[in-house]
């Protein structure tokens, strides 16, 4: 009997870093699954795209599991991937990775590897979409990052999203904030990560990137229904 094969699936990015970061990530999760293909595909700004890498796929499985590498519900999870998906019997999409408890605390572990003090003020940072299931998605990550920090917790977005991250940081400083850390709430390096260097925050924590964490929330998706 053939294995169901696995096809992750990221936004894309042209940094180079955000790109690697990406293809690592991928390459962990195969060497979690030795007995299984596991694919890489786009929605957006690389190549190949998911419908391409399925035409491929399914060409040696007859089932295929697509795990979006996405942090919450948006058009390219609803739209793009569900499209796809339907295009292609035999395939099925998993939930995007976040929210997830394992990101919330692995958000905590950078706050904490950066040097951030217990009781900052943090604003989560992440990237902006026209959609509201994609907000009540960010919001809920905020939510548990907020139990694992003890500490207040903001939202903000990279783009696209009311509040900015600048605007965010601004708002804890005028209610009292004497320091301000942004958590990244992005996967990989790239130009939405790179601007809230920018954002006047005292500290901001690395992307999500390959973590164990990150790794182990791709196989519990894989692992459910």
């Amino acid at each position: 009997m053939e294995h169901t094969a696995v096809v992750l699936v990221a936004h894309g990015t042209r940094d180079a870093r955000g790109s690697e970061t990406v293809r690592r990530l991928a390459g962990r999760v195969g060497e979690s699954l030795p007995s299984q293909e596991v694919a890489l595909a786009y929605v957006d700004v690389q190549e190949p795209l998911v419908d391409d890498v399925l035409d491929d796929v399914m060409t040696r499985h007859a089932s295929v599991v697509v795990v979006p590498l996405l942090l919450s519900r948006g058009f390219h999870v609803d739209v793009d991937i569900a499209n796809a998906v339907a295009a292609h019997h035999g395939s099925r999409a998993v939930a995007p990775l976040g929210p997830d408890p394992m990101l919330a605390a692995l958000m905590a572990a950078h706050l904490q590897a950066s040097g951030v003090a217990p009781g900052t003020h943090v604003v989560m940072a992440a990237a902006g979409s026209s959609r509201a299931v994609a907000a009540e998605d960010v919001e809920s990550a905020a939510d548990q990052l907020a139990e694992e920090w003890d500490a207040p917790v903001t939202v903000a977005y990279a783009a696209g999203t009311q509040p900015s991250v600048p605007d965010a940081v601004a708002a804890a400083r005028a209610a009292g904030a004497s320091t301000v850390a942004v958590a990244s709430y992005l996967l990989a390096e790239g130009f939405f990560h790179d601007r809230l260097a920018d954002a006047g925050a005292d500290i901001v924590t690395p992307p999500l990137g390959d973590d164990d964490a990150t790794v182990a929330v791709i196989l519990s998706r894989l692992s459910q229904g």
